[in-house]
């Protein structure tokens, strides 16, 4: 699940803003399973939703290994 996450925020960084259902089509998984994966990326101040259902990253700093 970590690494899902992992390659979750990656995705995202790299592509821009993207929506939970793009999300949830390029990693196999349902909207429901990819929303609580956003959820543990928000919480933790790593992504945000400023417009309803569609995600971006915010400008914490994250150091990837």
């Amino acid at each position: 699940m970590l690494n899902r996450i992992k390659a979750v925020y990656i995705y995202i960084k790299k592509v821009g803003t993207v929506t939970t259902n793009e999300l949830a089509e390029e990693f196999g998984i349902t909207d429901r399973t990819m929303q609580r994966d956003l959820s543990i990326l928000e919480y933790n101040g790593l992504v945000s939703s400023p417009n309803r259902g569609k995600w971006t990253i915010t400008e914490k700093k994250v150091k990837i290994s």
